[in-house]
């Protein structure tokens, strides 16, 4: 049975980072390396951080559980089944056994965003090694301790740029009373507009995504207020295994070897005349493209409408994250250099800049 002291690791990290920084040499931050096709390719020694694991606490009463960045997402997931409870935020794991850190790097979210927030929603505090070696906290384990609380935000789709995330505190909730999934033929631009129009009312809306024929609803809540949502919308029944499927981008949608683009919009934008296959999820918020068009047309496009574009497909373009304005190119670089100041963690993960 292996012990605490098995488990905690975070003096080996440091010590990893300062001989790095002695060496002056880069550092490649990596988990179960789940997220590796984002972004743009980076050098370095492997910061191997899948040893440093575990729960360190996990009180169901407080919705609050702190766990070690190379814990498994299974492990979180297994643990807060057990007390009814979620991370609502649903973050994918893409098939591998993704850890809390690379979660909280990576900063992506499921089918519930719209409607329960982003994994930076749930973030309360961090612990965190900098790029001058030192292992820091900020934030806290309650909702009200605010200190050093958004630097821990920021951490979030840092993608390791900014340092090496030890440890997590997130907030959790109870598991919904009840869960139904439903589908309507319906087409995509119909679909959008009433989409807008129940967003406007108490529908127990938490995922919608439209395929480019029917658009699925899941409804949670109590249930009362699943039985009338259905009896209002109507629908036929649909495996909640949907979900999981696109989450985890199993749909058939996103088989092949066409380029893969994820969209990310304004609400209630119609749907956009660009060629390819598209899926409309996130209620529209987000759409996943497959298409062979040319990258700085799409962007074109979804910049005119308010939007932003990453690149899924990994060495199609240099610059797979959206492109920065100059002036948040500048606060981008000052942050790197005030935590980073040599430039150790994943450069160029995000922008060569960086």
């Amino acid at each position: 049975m292996r012990t605490e002291s098995d488990l905690d690791h975070s003096a080996a990290l440091v010590e990893q980072v300062n001989q790095a920084l002695r060496d002056a040499a880069p550092l490649r931050i990596q988990g179960a390396n789940s997220k590796a096709f984002l972004g743009r390719p980076t050098t370095g020694a492997v910061l191997d951080t899948r040893r440093h694991r575990g729960i360190v606490s996990y009180d169901p009463t407080e919705l609050v559980i702190t766990a070690r960045c190379g814990t498994p997402l299974s492990e979180l997931s297994t643990a807060l089944d057990a007390a009814q409870q979620m991370l609502p935020c649903e973050p994918p794991s893409f098939g591998a056994d993704a850890t809390v850190g690379g979660m909280v790097a990576s900063g992506l979210s499921g089918p519930r965003r719209p409607w329960a927030g982003s994994v930076r929603d749930y973030v309360l505090g961090t612990r965190v090694i900098t790029g001058h070696g030192k292992l820091l906290r900020f934030g806290g384990e309650v909702m009200k301790n605010v200190a050093g609380y958004d630097l821990s935000r920021l951490m979030a789709a840092s993608y390791g740029s900014l340092g090496v995330i030890t440890e997590v505190s997130l907030k959790v909730l109870p598991k919904p009373r009840q869960t139904l999934s439903i589908s309507l033929e319906i087409d995509a631009d119909r679909a959008l507009q009433r989409l807008a129009l129940w967003g406007q009312q108490p529908l127990p809306i938490s995922a919608a995504c439209h395929d480019g024929q029917r658009l699925h609803l899941r409804l949670e809540g109590g249930e009362g207020s699943v039985a009338a949502a259905h009896d209002r919308l109507g629908g036929e029944w649909l495996d909640p295994v949907y979900w999981t499927d696109l989450n985890q981008q199993r749909l058939g949608f996103f088989a092949g070897e066409q380029p893969l683009w994820r969209l990310s919009l304004p609400n209630n934008i119609a749907p956009l005349a660009l060629p390819g296959q598209q899926l409309l999820d996130w209620g529209g918020a987000q759409r996943w493209l497959k298409s062979d068009a040319d990258a700085a047309y799409i962007r074109h496009v979804v910049a005119a409408l308010g939007g932003h574009v990453t690149c899924y497909t990994p060495g199609l373009t240099d610059s797979p994250f959206q492109p920065l304005p100059a002036a948040l190119l500048h606060y981008h670089r000052n942050l790197k250099q005030q935590l980073d100041p040599k430039g150790i963690f994943n450069p160029g993960r995000l922008y060569t800049e960086l």
